[in-house]
């Protein structure tokens, strides 16, 4: 395969990842994609059997030709796909060495507040300035792996005016930017086996407008921590400790440790339904986790974040995303029956790099945002 093919294929400006070794560097999924118009999140699981397990490692090396096909048709478009693996689908997948920090959602409930944690294998993130793009690559990879898997929830998103959410308040003004997006998202030689990839969480909130907008305007700003016009975040003075934002900045060392979110607000007005799909890319799954503990549970417990008692979640799930170069990779060896397969990256050098980036990010949950989210 062509080494520069993920270049052209799922990012027009990928991430190179840092080189610190002699050894070439791992190129990232375009987890770092500029913000689109539309979306798909599509989750499916795994059927069982070994003709099943083939088919889906077999479309790893495949998914980047299959999105260039799409891709031509409109090539400003920024059309782009990200692939990520749950904790129970990369154990049937895959031997030898695993992701680090890879394991299933950790479900949280306090009161009537549930972060629930659903089924889920595989994700496909897909973004694209055009709808039509995303529902065409959403279909083409359906009919490559349709009968080896089974959907369990598909989203389609769409960007809501000036970059609002349902609720009516601005998303994802404080993601990172620049390199500041390699070190809050890629991981680096603190798991070498996988430079390069990242994490991700995923959640589904379905609103209660007509309780929220019940609501004054500053009552939804104490409870987000932010304008509601004009997007600035309110004084500490007067704050809520309860606030979103307030609850989901996460210091360490005295540093804000930063994540990287694509939101997107999603419904169906005819049958009531009005939600936001939280999806956040991390260096570390644990600095999501400790947003989720901070709003479900609160800091301190019982300091809850009041936008639960508008919002639910109806779906969880944490993903490991490799990087393009692990995809490109992965071995079209049929596997054993009832056995994982080997789908380390070869030995060469691209296929096992070493990176060196620092920890930083910060979470908004749809909506649902933090300090470093509105």
């Amino acid at each position: 395969m062509d080494s520069n093919r993920w270049e052209t294929d799922l990012h027009p400006d990928p991430m190179n990842v840092p080189e610190t070794t002699s050894r070439l560097p791992a190129l990232a999924q375009p987890v770092d994609a500029p913000l689109t118009r539309a979306a798909i999140f599509l989750a499916v699981t795994i059927n069982s059997g070994s003709e099943n397990r083939d088919t889906v490692r077999s479309f790893c090396g495949d998914l980047a030709a299959l999105l260039r096909a799409v891709e031509f048709r409109d090539l400003e478009a920024g059309l782009s796909c990200v692939m990520g693996f749950g904790s129970d689908a990369w154990d049937r997948l895959f031997v030898g060495p695993r992701p680090a920090e890879l394991h299933p959602f950790r479900e949280i409930r306090s009161g009537a507040r549930h972060a629930v944690s659903t089924p889920g294998d595989l994700l496909f993130h897909i973004r694209a300035k055009r709808m039509d793009l995303c529902f065409e690559l959403a279909t083409q990879i359906m009919a490559r792996i349709g009968s080896a898997v089974t959907a369990v929830d598909e989203v389609q998103g769409f960007r809501y005016f000036d970059d609002r959410d349902l609720l009516g308040f601005v998303d994802g003004t404080e993601n990172p930017r620049g390199t500041a997006v390699v070190e809050a998202v890629l991981i680096g030689d603190e798991d070498a086996n996988f430079a390069g990839g990242s994490y991700v969480i995923v959640q589904k909130y379905l609103h209660d407008l007509d309780a929220w907008n019940a609501l004054s305007t500053e009552a939804q700003e104490r409870v987000i921590g932010r304008t509601k016009l004009s997007d600035i975040e309110l004084d500490d003075s007067v704050k809520p400790t309860s606030a979103h934002n307030a609850l989901t900045t996460i210091v360490e060392d005295g540093k804000e440790i930063k994540i990287l979110r694509d939101n997107m607000p999603f419904g169906r007005p005819g049958s009531g339904e009005f939600g936001t799909y939280f999806i956040g890319y991390s260096r570390s799954p644990r600095t999501i986790e400790q947003m989720l503990e901070n709003m479900f549970i609160g800091k301190p417990p019982g300091n809850y974040d009041r936008i639960l008692d508008f919002s639910r979640a109806v779906t969880g799930n944490l993903f490991f995303v490799p990087s393009a170069t692990f995809l490109e990779n992965v071995a079209e060896d049929p596997p054993v029956d009832n056995q994982p397969v080997n789908a380390e990256p070869s030995a060469s050098p691209a296929a096992s790099p070493s990176i060196s980036t620092v920890r930083d990010g910060s979470l908004g949950i749809g909506s649902l945002k933090g300090d470093t989210h509105e």
